[in-house]
């Protein structure tokens, strides 16, 4: 069956990490909960818990981090922490509170992120045939502590951190470096990714040979958006795609 799948016209394929191969949103979650039962647990009042992690999550959405400035990740995101207690309960908070929130939530995210086994085994397969990449967006600290902790850079032929690099996905120079380092042409390869604006459209000003989006929540195309080549709900269902493109 994998020979079959084997393609001439594609060699390579690229993957995004978060949302695509891991669950980062539903890791996120958990870590959330988690934080929860500790604010609970230092009898910060129930009513303002839930708006803390609201905000916390607000501010990380909206996150610019500048390693130039001089502060680390952590220390950026402690600050989060901080300033959504601050907001909430009209009061400056204990610092240590801040530290404990944001440990929680880092260390309880990196415990529950995984590579299930299906698409590790599935990723082994598919390297018998092709190359694998992985080509994830973030800070470098932040991103290789996730590649650490769910054990996958064994899974590829290139990993790249968007973080490491001038610019990321969805620019052309992250994707030329890819290619570059890992021998191949932009139409020899897919791009897999959950992200529209940069994995999608990333993998569109690459010029790859398909796109292709993971789809999880069946969401329906937004208007406007660019369109990918296939859409699929999980990685799993990629050898479908990889069938037709060969």
């Amino acid at each position: 069956m994998w020979n079959m799948m084997e393609s001439r016209g594609v060699s390579s394929i690229i993957f995004d990490l978060d949302n695509t191969l891991v669950d980062t949103a539903g890791a996120g979650r958990i870590a959330i909960e988690k934080v929860c039962e500790l604010l609970n647990s230092m009898h910060v009042q129930e009513s303002h818990i839930k708006d803390i992690c609201h905000r916390f999550l607000r501010k990380l959405l909206h996150e610019s981090f500048d390693p130039s400035e001089g502060k680390t990740i952590d220390e950026v995101r402690i600050h989060h922490w901080y300033e959504a207690l601050q907001e909430t309960q009209g009061t400056d908070p204990d610092p240590a509170l801040a530290n404990s929130c944001y440990d929680t939530w880092k260390n309880t995210r990196l415990q529950v992120l995984t590579l299930t086994p299906e698409v590790r085994s599935f990723l082994e397969e598919l390297r018998k045939n092709y190359k694998l990449l992985l080509l994830t967006n973030g800070d470098t600290q932040t991103q290789w502590e996730k590649i650490e902790a769910v054990r996958c850079e064994g899974l590829f032929s290139l990993v790249v951190v968007g973080g490491d690099h001038p610019e990321q996905k969805p620019a052309l120079s992250i994707f030329t470096h890819c290619f570059e380092s890992a021998g191949v042409r932009p139409k020899d390869c897919i791009m897999v990714g959950d992200s529209l604006s940069t994995d999608i459209q990333g993998g569109i000003n690459a010029r790859v040979r398909a796109t292709v989006w993971i789809n999880s929540d069946c969401k329906s195309l937004p208007q406007g958006s660019v369109t990918p080549d296939y859409t699929v709900p999980s990685v799993l269902n990629l050898n479908n795609v990889l069938l037709e493109l060969s």
